[in-house]
């Protein structure tokens, strides 16, 4: 899915048009999928670390939308903290992800894919198999 570049005419007033630029929703979509609990990062980005959620980049990273007059598509790759469940966070950053954009901006979210990319294991933290062959070395 690629992103759509140019905001689109979202809607024309009598005023004038309102546009939401893709990017926008790519904020949107960073933020509503960080705040889901289990989510230690976004692929490729940050993993935890509050002040690294403050640049504009970091939110919109790991998220690919494809933003039409009225519809919106979104892509999120995630890295989850270990020991969570993982269909019960993509299930949430699904819902999440949906409600902000739709209550923000009014576009219908036709759907939201939830990539897995990595693992984020806690400092101290290993698999038992981990540990098990740290060991034998």
């Amino acid at each position: 899915m690629e992103t759509n570049t140019l905001a689109v005419d979202y809607e024309r007033t009598e005023m004038g048009s309102i546009q939401i630029a893709p990017e926008v929703i790519e904020v949107i979509a960073g933020l509503a999928t960080v705040e889901v609990s289990g989510v230690a990062g976004m692929s490729g980005g940050f993993a935890g670390g509050i002040a690294e959620l403050l640049g504009r980049k970091n939110l919109s990273k790991g998220v690919k939308v494809d933003v039409g007059q009225r519809e919106a598509a979104v892509d999120v790759s995630i890295i989850v903290e270990y020991g969570n469940r993982i269909p019960e966070i993509a299930s949430e950053i699904q819902r999440n992800v949906k409600r902000s954009i739709e209550m923000m901006t009014g576009l219908t979210v036709v759907e939201v894919n939830v990539h897995i990319h990595d693992v984020h294991f806690k400092t101290g933290e290993k698999p038992e198999e981990e540990e098990t062959l740290l060991r034998v070395k």
